[in-house]
């Protein structure tokens, strides 16, 4: 019998002990989406308890505490933090067999040196020691990051900000490289004039313009391109139910855009129309800038209508959706190919039936000239877990090639997840060890150990231009 997140944690063979242990582990970490707080980074918060730092916008966590009958107060609510980590501590020996017992128990392990189980008879005695370390200078959120050897992450930012905390932490001395993200989602949200116009007086705030017309917007969101990629940006990022579907005649989208300027509701079609042409005009774009685009598709998102009237988005009631992707995606990348303006893109979906779709989609739109220039993305949101891990590199490997993979990202909240990459890269090297006890992949440790390192690093530093962004030590 194995010892629970022992040295062998996942790791089912020597090979993948091997792998892991002499190539894996060593690497640095790029991670290359998450949303982190970036003024929390430039000022290099000192959390005050393991409440502030695991249960603070944790949804993942909400929703199994939740599940357990805690009271919202326990939760979101206005409880004493120490009252908050008992319930969370007794709602984690729950969690067995829920990804969250392994991130819990290594994040624990790797940061504090906590060995003992969380359940409600330690909860108080980690909550104390854990919060004690917390406010020292090696637990700060700079301390944290380098604790991890995050070599440079990319935050996810709204168009209209000023980006004054970036600009900070690149005047600092801090030793990762934190790059923002343009995340323009809301730019897209014409579906709601009451919201979308609150959202373009900003956006007209931060470029000193008026937005009054569609080619208005476009001018406005160049204007934000430009910035960003002056402070670094090399990404952008979308999260969509499903890419809208691409229309042979944009007549009608100006004034359509007007409408909705003007506080009235479009049809479903003219929304899609609408929200389509301004998202390839931005594709369009990010080719020009030689950036990255990452669409993270298929979520069903606020679908508790009392949890967003009481919380807000993004507070756990969201879950995997059924939507059709291929039409529309393929059409939309299409379009962008046939013009040579579809910049390097990665495929992220949530629903697992459409692992395969995705992958193959993939495969459609690469050139013969940019290496792995579409990716099929790693498991994301409910899907980066053991099995959904295992499943995505597995559709990957048999449509597409593994070896070109830019690997694992947090997609996460908490200056606490980054095991969530070792996690990850036991996984993938148990994936290929077990191929070679198998006799499926050849005993070449020189040739494994290098797609290894590839995967867990160099890939996604080359992919994205990182080689001269990332400082050294």
């Amino acid at each position: 019998m194995k010892e629970f997140l022992g040295k062998e944690f996942l790791l089912t063979n020597k090979v993948a002990e091997e792998l892991y242990f002499n190539y894996a582990q060593k690497m640095p970490i790029i991670d290359y989406h998450n949303h982190l707080p970036p003024q929390q980074i430039a000022e290099n918060r000192q959390f005050t308890t393991i409440t502030e730092a695991w249960l603070e916008g944790d949804h993942y966590k909400w929703r199994a505490m939740r599940a357990n009958g805690i009271n919202e107060k326990h939760i979101t609510g206005n409880a004493p933090d120490k009252e908050k980590f008992l319930k969370w501590g007794a709602t984690a020996p729950l969690t067995l067999r829920n990804p969250l017992y392994h991130w819990s128990h290594l994040e624990l392990q790797r940061y504090f040196g906590i060995n003992e189980l969380l359940n409600h008879k330690t909860a108080s005695s980690i909550y104390d020691s854990t919060s004690e370390k917390l406010q020292t200078a090696e637990f700060s959120c700079q301390s944290l990051l380098s604790q991890m050897n995050v070599k440079l992450l990319c935050t996810t930012d709204d168009p209209a900000d000023n980006l004054a905390y970036h600009q900070q932490i690149e005047k600092s001395n801090f030793n990762s490289k934190v790059l923002p993200t343009f995340r323009p989602d809301k730019a897209l949200g014409v579906d709601n004039p009451v919201t979308y116009n609150a959202y373009l007086l900003k956006l007209e705030e931060s470029t000193k313009s008026s937005i009054k017309t569609l080619d208005d917007l476009l001018l406005a969101l160049q204007n934000r391109i430009d910035f960003f990629n002056q402070h670094g940006c090399r990404l952008s990022d979308l999260g969509f139910n499903t890419i809208p579907m691409l229309s042979a005649d944009n007549a009608g989208l100006a004034s359509n855009f007007e409408k909705v300027r003007a506080g009235k509701t479009l049809t479903h079609t003219q929304t899609e129309q609408l929200q389509a042409y301004i998202l390839l005009e931005l594709c369009k774009m990010y080719h020009a800038k030689g950036w990255a685009q990452q669409f993270h598709l298929g979520a069903l998102r606020n679908t508790n209508d009392r949890g967003l009237r009481e919380l807000g988005s993004d507070t756990g009631y969201d879950s995997i959706g059924d939507f059709n992707h291929a039409i529309p995606l393929s059409k939309f990348l299409n379009t962008l190919d046939n013009t040579n303006q579809l910049a390097k893109t990665i495929l992220y979906n949530l629903n697992p039936r459409d692992n395969d779709l995705f992958a193959t989609m993939a495969g459609n739109f690469n050139d013969g000239h940019t290496v792995g220039k579409i990716q099929f993305g790693t498991g994301w949101w409910f899907m980066d877990q053991k099995m959904g891990m295992e499943n995505q590199m597995n559709s990957l490997s048999s449509m597409g090639l593994l070896s070109l993979f830019i690997g694992m990202l947090t997609d996460s909240r908490s200056f606490l997840s980054f095991p969530r990459h070792e996690y990850f890269r036991r996984i993938l090297c148990n994936l290929l060890g077990t191929d070679v006890v198998n006799g499926e992949l050849p005993n070449d440790m020189e040739l494994l150990g290098t797609m290894v390192e590839n995967i867990c690093y160099t890939n996604a530093k080359n992919y994205f231009g990182f080689d001269l962004l990332i400082k050294k030590k």
